[in-house]
């Protein structure tokens, strides 16, 4: 099966400062030779405590996180030398979903402007053709019309997540990574958008990179699993033999903090009529 992402051997590191005057220096090693790959229609679950280095990953893979050593590979082009034309390519192709909706959407922005953003700067589109797509983005999510005059002040928590759904889905990306994307939301919406994700998927042949640290999202969601501590990937593979027998001392105790083990047990989710909320 073809892999829309690769990456290998990934490495991250942040330069600090310290002192009263700033004048001692040093690096922080965030992520420490990472290696996974997602293929073309797949998810993959990364899970770890905070700190673990999740977000890194994610913001290495978008281009926007110092990368030290490694390679990504995004659809075959090369994320850490692509220029031009294959840059602009790149940034079409991957898109991310943010964990909370409130800070991510620009509260003066209408959720049409918001939308239709990546749609006039990455793809040109304007006028009557930038109108029509929004409209096509909305329905997809679940949303009618009109919420396109609203703004994101005027909307729930769930429907503000569509929205930045709907917004990452603009550029037709073949990669969505969803950084923590029903954490802020309250149990009965958490599962109205991942069933909305699922069915987004086998629409249009998505592969998501799903972040989290809740064990019972990513058993309904992901396909494999990576865990993540320290920076490093401690144990992957399929994720029910992960979660159902794990190997590694760290991810046993990710699933001794589960509050009750039939979370993890969940079905998992399935495409159905999407609820509005």
């Amino acid at each position: 099966m073809t892999a829309t992402l690769e990456v290998s051997g990934l490495v991250v590191e942040y330069r600090y400062r310290s002192g009263l005057l700033g004048v001692g220096a040093g690096t922080v090693r965030a992520v420490d030779d990472v290696t996974f790959d997602i293929a073309a229609g797949r998810t993959l679950g990364l899970v770890g405590e905070s700190g673990s280095g999740k977000t890194s990953v994610a913001r290495a893979i978008l281009g926007i996180a110092p990368m030290t050593g490694g390679r990504i590979l995004l659809g075959g082009r090369d994320v850490t030398t692509a220029a031009g034309s294959d840059r602009r390519q790149i940034r079409r192709d991957a898109q991310m979903v943010f964990q909370q909706p409130t800070t991510s959407l620009d509260p003066r922005m209408t959720i049409g402007a918001t939308i239709g953003e990546p749609l006039i700067h990455l793809l040109g589109l304007r006028g009557r053709s930038l109108a029509t797509r929004v409209a096509e983005l909305l329905d997809l999510v679940g949303l009618e019309t009109e919420y396109a005059r609203r703004r994101p002040r005027q909307l729930s928590g769930g429907q503000r997540q569509r929205v930045a759904i709907a917004r990452a889905l603009a550029t037709s990306p073949s990669l969505v990574v969803c950084d923590e994307p029903t954490s802020s939301l309250d149990v009965s919406v958490q599962a109205q958008i991942i069933n909305l994700l699922v069915r987004l998927q086998s629409e249009l042949g998505l592969s998501y990179l799903f972040i989290s640290h809740d064990l019972g999202t990513v058993r309904q969601i992901a396909d494999t699993i990576a865990v993540l501590h320290l920076g490093r990937i401690v144990e992957h593979g399929a994720v029910d033999k992960v979660l159902g027998a794990p190997t590694d001392d760290y991810t046993r105790t990710l699933l001794a903090a589960v509050p009750s083990i039939d979370r993890i047990r969940i079905p998992r989710a399935t495409t159905g009529p999407v609820v509005n909320a």
